[in-house]
């Protein structure tokens, strides 16, 4: 199945060696179906959070990396069809890197790659 975003390139650094293999989820609205974002998940397991360095697509949520993080300031995961929230800011306490912290069943994963 060939992925509705542009061609990406695996992130490889400590948080990859130390999880496991990548792979490439399409995440979408379980609402509208609508097609949320492109996440590079590394290791097995559920989807708990999303990390901001890790979103693929589309670039304006890809771009937030680059963005000095301010959680008061930041927006939420929305579905940009039917606007219901999927996912709230954090900070990952642990590793000290921002996210979003999933609803569960306000989103479907599927794998691409």
């Amino acid at each position: 199945m060939k992925a509705p975003f542009p061609k990406f390139k695996f992130k490889n650094d400590a948080y990859t060696r130390r999880r496991g293999t990548p792979a490439m989820l399409m995440i979408s609205c379980a609402g509208c179906n609508q097609l949320v974002m492109g996440y590079q998940k590394d290791g097995p397991g559920p989807l708990l959070r999303c990390y901001l360095d890790r979103i693929h697509y589309p670039t304006d949520l890809s771009s937030l990396q680059h963005q000095e993080f301010d959680k008061d300031a930041f927006p939420h995961l929305v579905c940009p069809s039917c606007q219901v929230v999927i996912g709230t800011v954090m900070i990952y306490e642990k590793e000290n890197r921002p996210a979003y912290l999933m609803r569960k069943g306000f989103f479907k994963r599927k794998k691409v790659y």
